[in-house]
C-alpha cells in the first residue's frame, strides 16, 4: 500500500486553504479525542517529548497501521518493518495526514479518524479502500528533519543534518568559519573547502551560504537545495520638482533587477580544480557551521566596530563611571604598535575610570560594551580617536587622521554605584557629587559630559516616595539646579527640543522659575516657535520686570518676528503675483484650469521635526 500514500490526495482543501488550527491538538490529555478540521479527528494514545511539532516541509518519520471503520486493516508499516518517510505539506499523502501530522510532536502515539473528502474521496483505492470511506490511522511520529524554505521564495530550502549549540546565530557584521561541499544534482563537486573564513554580509562561493549561517547556529549541519530560479526587485525611481512651495512628480520608472542564491543563468566556469556550474543548475551543498568571531557596532554610525576574539563571562558590563583594568595593544594600519600596556613581565593591567576623557572615546566606548575576561579587536576611526591631529604615543608617533586598531582584554572592573544601591541620604549625596562634576565640565566647555552627569543625577532622585519631608526639598532643589543646567548644555549643543523639554519639567515644579521660562524662550525661538518664545518672555518679566537677560531676549526676538514677518509678506506677495498672471492667462485662454493653478500656489509642504 506504499503507493496509495504517495498519490495525490482526492478531494478536501488545497494548499491555498490550509488554516492555522491552533494549539488544541498538540494539547491533548491521553485518551481524550478532538476534531481538528473539517470531521478529522484526533485521540491521544501516548504523549510526546517536548512542545515542537514539524511543519510543512519538514521530512517526517512515522509508523502507523490503516484501518477502516468496521476494523479491517488495508495497510501497515509495522508489519512490513519499515517506517514511512514523506515530506509533510507537499501533496505526497492525503490530505488529512498533512493536517493531523502537524499537531504530533517526537515520539507521540494517536489515532487519527479521517473522513473521505481528506482521504480518498469518492473514488477510493480499489480494491482495499471503497470509495467514500472514513478511515482510521493509528501513527507514532519516530522522528523528523526539519527543511525550511529560508528565504521564503523557493530559492533555498535548509534540512538540519546535525543540530546546533546554545541559540545565538551570526549576523550581517560577523565573520563565519564554515566547511561545505558543493554538488550537482549528479553528485559532481563544483566547490569545497575544510575551513574558510568569511563575513557573512560579503557572502562567499554562492549567495546562499551567507543567507544560510544566518539561521544556523554553531556546529549545526545542513544541507542546503539551492534552486536555479530569479527572484525579482521592482525599484521605483521618482523624479521631482519643486514648485514654490510644492512638490510634484513628473516622472517614474520600474527598475527589475533579478538576482539568485546559486549562479542562475550564467553558471560558473570551471576553476581551481572544481567543475563548472552549468547554467539553470540546482546545487545541493553540505554546511557546517564550526564557529564565528561577533562583531557589532559600537557606535551608531559604525565608526567603531568591536569583534569579540574570545567570550568573555556572564552578561555584566561595566558602566559609565566604572574603574576598568585592561590590556592593550594598539596599532596602526600598516601593523606598527604605538601603544602596549599590561603586556610586560610582572606588569599590571593598565586602570581607567570611563566616561572621564581618560583614553580616546572609541575606546572608552567599546569597553563599556565588553564583559570581563572578554579579548576584542576594536577597529576606531579618527573621529572617535586623535582625528586630523598627530599624536604622540608610548612606541610610535600616530599620524593625523588614522584609523586605529586595539587589541583588548578586559581583566576586571568596579561599577560605579547604581541608584537602586543606595539608601535615600546615599542617593542625595551622589546626586550632588554628580551636579558638582557637571559643573565643572560644563566651565570647561565640555558640555556633551556635563550632560551626561546632570543626567544621572536627577536618576539619582528620579523616584522619592521613601524619601523624608527634609530629603523631598533637596531633591527637589537638586532635580531643578540639575534640569536647568542641562537645558544650558542643550541649548549649546543645538538640541533645542531637548532643552525645552527640560525646561518644561522645571516649570512644572516651579511654575515662575524665570531661568526655565528664558532658556525654554530661547529654544522656542531656534525651532521658530515665535509666539511660544513671546509667552515665555512675557511670563518671565511679570515675575522679574529688571531681569537684564530676559530683557536682551526680548529685543533679539522682536529682531526674529520683524525679520519672519517680512518674509512672511514677500512670500504672500509672490504668490499672489503669480496667481494674478495665471488668472489674466486663463481668461486669454493660454493655460490649463484655474483650480489646478490655485492648487499648485496654495497648497504648503508639510512641517518636519
Amino acid at each position: 500500500m506504499d503507493e496509495d500514500f504517495e498519490m495525490p490526495p482526492v478531494g478536501g482543501i488545497n494548499g491555498d486553504d490550509e488554516m492555522d488550527f491552533g494549539d488544541d491538538a498538540s494539547f491533548l490529555k491521553v485518551g481524550e479525542e478532538k476534531e481538528i478540521q473539517q470531521g478529522l479527528k484526533k485521540k491521544l494514545l501516548k504523549e510526546g517529548e517536548g512542545f515542537e511539532t514539524p511543519e510543512n516541509g519538514d521530512e517526517v518519520e512515522v509508523h502507523y497501521t490503516g484501518t477502516l471503520l468496521d476494523g479491517t486493516k488495508f495497510d501497515s508499516s509495522l508489519d512490513r518493518g519499515t517506517p514511512f518517510k514523506f515530506t509533510l505539506g507537499q501533496g505526497q499523502v492525503i490530505k488529512g495526514w498533512d493536517i493531523g501530522i502537524k499537531t504530533m510532536k517526537k515520539g507521540e502515539n494517536a489515532v487519527f479518524t479521517i473522513p473521505s473528502e481528506l482521504a480518498y474521496g469518492e473514488s477510493g483505492s480499489p480494491p482495499t479502500i471503497p470509495a467514500n470511506a472514513t478511515l482510521q490511522f493509528d501513527v507514532e511520529l519516530l522522528s523528523w528533519s526539519s527543511v525550511k524554505d529560508i528565504c521564503k521564495d523557493g530559492g533555498v530550502f535548509k534540512k538540519i543534518v546535525a543540530a546546533g549549540e546554545k541559540w545565538e546565530m551570526p549576523k550581517d557584521l560577523d565573520e563565519v568559519l564554515v566547511k561545505y561541499v558543493a554538488k550537482l544534482e549528479d553528485g559532481t563537486v563544483v566547490g569545497k573547502s575544510d575551513g574558510v573564513e568569511f563575513t557573512v554580509k560579503d557572502g562567499y562561493f554562492c549567495p546562499a551560504l551567507a543567507k544560510a549561517v544566518k539561521t544556523m547556529k554553531k556546529a549545526e549541519k545542513v544541507l542546503l537545495t539551492v534552486k536555479p530560479q530569479c527572484k525579482t526587485f521592482f525599484f521605483f525611481n521618482c523624479v521631482f520638482i519643486d514648485l514654490g512651495m510644492v512638490l510634484h512628480i513628473i516622472s517614474y520608472s520600474n527598475l527589475l533587477i533579478n538576482a539568485t542564491d546559486g549562479f542562475g543563468e550564467k553558471g560558473k566556469p570551471a576553476s581551481g580544480g572544481e567543475a563548472a556550474v552549468p547554467p539553470n543548475a540546482t546545487l545541493e551543498i553540505e554546511l557546517e557551521l564550526v564557529s564565528w568571531k561577533t562583531v557589532s557596532e559600537v557606535t551608531d554610525d559604525n565608526k567603531v566596530i568591536k569583534k569579540i576574539l574570545k567570550e568573555g563571562e556572564g552578561y555584566e558590563r561595566p558602566n559609565e563611571g566604572a574603574v576598568v583594568k585592561v590590556k592593550l595593544i594598539g596599532k596602526l594600519g600598516d601593523g606598527t604598535v604605538f601603544l602596549k600596556k599590561g603586556h610586560g613581565e610582572g606588569e599590571e593591567p593598565f586602570e581607567f575610570k570611563t566616561d572621564e576623557e581618560q583614553v580616546i572615546d572609541g575606546l572608552d566606548k567599546a569597553v563599556l560594551k565588553m564583559k570581563k575576561g572578554e579579548v576584542a579587536l576594536v577597529t576606531i576611526d579618527p573621529e572617535y580617536a586623535f582625528g586630523s591631529t598627530e599624536s604622540k604615543q608610548e612606541l610610535a608617533v600616530v599620524p593625523p587622521n588614522s584609523t586605529l586598531y586595539y587589541e583588548v582584554d578586559l581583566v576586571s572592573f568596579d561599577k560605579e554605584r547604581e541608584s537602586w544601591d543606595m539608601n535615600t541620604e546615599e542617593k542625595i549625596e551622589a546626586a550632588g557629587k554628580k551636579k558638582e562634576e557637571g559643573n565643572a565640565k560644563f566651565k570647561a566647555g565640555k558640555y556633551a559630559l556635563a550632560s551626561k552627569r546632570y543626567e544621572k543625577a536627577v536618576k539619582y532622585i528620579e523616584y522619592d516616595s521613601s524619601f523624608s519631608e527634609e530629603e523631598k526639598k533637596q531633591a527637589k532643589a537638586l532635580k531643578v539646579a540639575c534640569n536647568l543646567n542641562d537645558a544650558a548644555c542643550k541649548l549649546k549643543l543645538e538640541e533645542y527640543r531637548q532643552a525645552e523639554k527640560l525646561c518644561t519639567k522645571v516649570l512644572e515644579l516651579e511654575s515662575t522659575n524665570v531661568k526655565a521660562l528664558y532658556r525654554r524662550a530661547q529654544a522656542y525661538m531656534e525651532l521658530a516657535d515665535l509666539d511660544l518664545a513671546e509667552f515665555d518672555v512675557k511670563k518671565a518679566l511679570e515675575v522679574d520686570p529688571d531681569n537684564r537677560e530676559v530683557k536682551v531676549e526680548q529685543r533679539r526676538l522682536k529682531e526674529k518676528m520683524k525679520e519672519f514677518n517680512k518674509k512672511e509678506a514677500k512670500f504672500y506677495g509672490n504668490m499672489f503675483a503669480k496667481l494674478s498672471v495665471k488668472v489674466k492667462q486663463q481668461h486669454r485662454g493660454e493655460c490649463g484650469s484655474l483650480a489646478l493653478d490655485v492648487f499648485l500656489f496654495s497648497v504648503p509642504l508639510p512641517n518636519f521635526d
